[in-house]
């Protein structure tokens, strides 16, 4: 049955990441706790599917402030696919190198901030731009994806590297580089991809040691309460002092 064999495949990465990755996490989540506990920011930025973890990490319930979300609306999730924002269009941009250098032109940055990248390839010019401006303004670059699966794929880019050659910090997805995980009777392709659940996994990983490290050091987290449960009388108001928190943090950028 390939939904088991799309199971098993899910499983492998997770354990893979669990084996290997533990010690490149709490690297990752030290220097992402360092920027909050200095009141800054970890921005966080992704292409395509590699927004997913972006939108899943902040805000939501069980989140809390000190990531900063960098979406740009044409390199989001294919919703119309054809037509206006259509998938070829997203592919030209992905690829036009000086993109992410009008990004971050829309935004004000700090040396004490991180940027975290989600790439799956790493080869692919806009989310390289972002990594080189992040560096050239003095910020920790973490970056995570499929950096074993990717060794000597050829970058896009002018620079030369791929972004996992540029990080301070890198953290494998461990999700094979081709994506999609389950042959199928009379098909070329495979069907069933693992990398967006392994970033997922990896976002919850690292936010889970980031808000650690901080409760350890005795930092107030302003964490989004679920609004949803019955008998919560003060939710709304956790709510809000969380977007108070927020509202006064991007302010400066």
């Amino acid at each position: 049955m390939l939904v088991l064999e799309w199971l098993n495949n899910a499983r492998a990465v997770m354990n893979s990441i669990e084996e290997s990755q533990l010690e490149n996490i709490k690297k990752a989540a030290t220097v992402m706790a360092d920027s909050i506990e200095a009141g800054r920011w970890v921005h966080t930025f992704g292409c395509g599917h590699a927004t997913i973890p972006v939108e899943e990490m902040y805000p939501r319930i069980g989140g809390f402030v000190g990531f900063h979300p960098i979406v740009e609306l044409p390199l989001t999730f294919f919703t119309r696919i054809t037509g206006e924002m259509g998938v070829h269009q997203f592919l030209y941009l992905e690829r036009a190198e000086g993109y992410g250098n009008a990004i971050m032109k829309s935004y004000n940055f700090d040396s004490r901030d991180t940027m975290w990248i989600f790439s799956h390839t790493g080869i692919n010019n806009v989310n390289i731009d972002v990594a080189l401006r992040a560096k050239e303004l003095g910020m920790k670059l973490v970056v995570f994806g499929s950096a074993k699966e990717s060794i000597g794929k050829k970058t896009r880019h002018s620079c030369g590297k791929t972004i996992f050659d540029l990080a301070d910090i890198v953290v494998d997805s461990c999700a094979p580089l081709v994506d999609a995980s389950v042959p199928l009777k009379n098909h070329y392709d495979k069907v069933g991809p693992v990398s967006t659940m392994a970033f997922i996994t990896l976002v919850w990983m690292t936010v889970t040691t980031v808000a650690e490290i901080l409760a350890d050091r005795g930092v107030k987290l302003y964490i989004h309460p679920s609004h949803n449960i019955p008998g919560d009388e003060t939710a709304h108001q956790r709510l809000d002092e969380c977007l108070a928190k927020y509202k006064e943090r991007v302010a400066g950028i």
